[in-house]
């Protein structure tokens, strides 16, 4: 889930194209995200599964979609038209090769959502995940995703919690992935401000998944400690993705938890 090329704005991109290219250039295909595949998952796909309602008429947008694996989910168990916008060219181009495996038919776009001459037909559903840690001014990286929606649409935003306890691990084995993000963006608490200032409804904010070790199973170097750690996270995340375990993932912090999701409605009036 790329944020792409840096905005013509002064939202602060962490990232640059070169990022997102050399991220999915080696990227296995198909890809797509289904109920079972694990715990943390089921989570994620959760927060949509409360708040979507099935309608063959209705379209969904994913910004920084690449390589489209949630939009899949989407469209299969909603029917929503698929649209897909990604700066990254590579990541355009795996997209399009991945929903032609799945047999999708999407659109794919390539493009900057920062840019006011992009021109894409409102969606009833507008969502990221992955996206709005790389940017240093998050009410301009939630005013793009608004931009985008139809009056009365949802608007769905995610990212992995890098806060507590995911933050220590990370700066110790995997500094480079937090340097790109901005941890301050994976705190609800700081996301009051553009919701009042976009008029935005708040239907649900708060964290997700319970503590996925698979978050900050990684490492920068291959000294042994680390390697260490990592097989042993691993292991951790094999044993905490067991059914039987489940309950588990009703427990959630900003201190410990993977992911942190904002569900908000848009005005139904004109937002012009």
């Amino acid at each position: 889930m790329s944020a792409g090329t840096p905005p013509p704005s002064d939202a602060g991109s962490l990232t640059d194209e070169a990022f997102w290219d050399e991220y999915w250039k080696n990227l296995d295909l198909p890809r797509e995200v289904t109920k079972g595949t694990s715990l943390y998952v089921d989570a994620i796909t959760g927060v949509f599964d409360r708040w979507l309602e099935p309608g063959q008429d209705r379209s969904v947008l994913e910004i920084g979609g690449a390589p489209g694996q949630y939009g899949v989910y989407i469209h299969r168990r909603f029917g929503y038209r698929l649209h897909i916008l990604d700066s990254s060219s590579v990541g355009c181009e795996a997209t399009r090769k991945n929903l032609e495996l799945l047999g999708i038919d999407g659109d794919v776009t390539l493009g900057d959502m920062f840019d006011e001459s992009l021109e894409l037909s409102p969606c009833d559903v507008v969502y990221s995940l992955g996206l709005i840690e790389h940017f240093n001014d998050l009410e301009s990286a939630i005013s793009a995703h608004v931009r985008f929606l139809k009056p009365g649409g949802l608007l769905f935003v995610g990212c992995p919690n890098f806060l507590g306890l995911n933050g220590l691990l990370l700066r110790r084995m995997a500094p480079e992935v937090v340097r790109t993000t901005k941890t301050g963006n994976m705190d609800v608490r700081t996301w009051t401000g553009f919701e009042c200032n976009l008029n935005l409804e708040p239907l649900f904010k708060g964290y997700v998944g319970g503590f996925e070790p698979a978050v900050v199973a990684r490492a920068d170097n291959p000294r042994w400690p680390d390697r260490l750690a990592v097989h042993s996270l691993r292991a951790l995340g094999q044993l905490l993705g067991r059914r039987e375990l489940h309950v588990l993932r009703r427990l959630n912090s900003r201190a410990w938890s993977g992911y942190v999701m904002g569900v908000y409605r848009v005005p139904a009036e004109d937002r012009s």
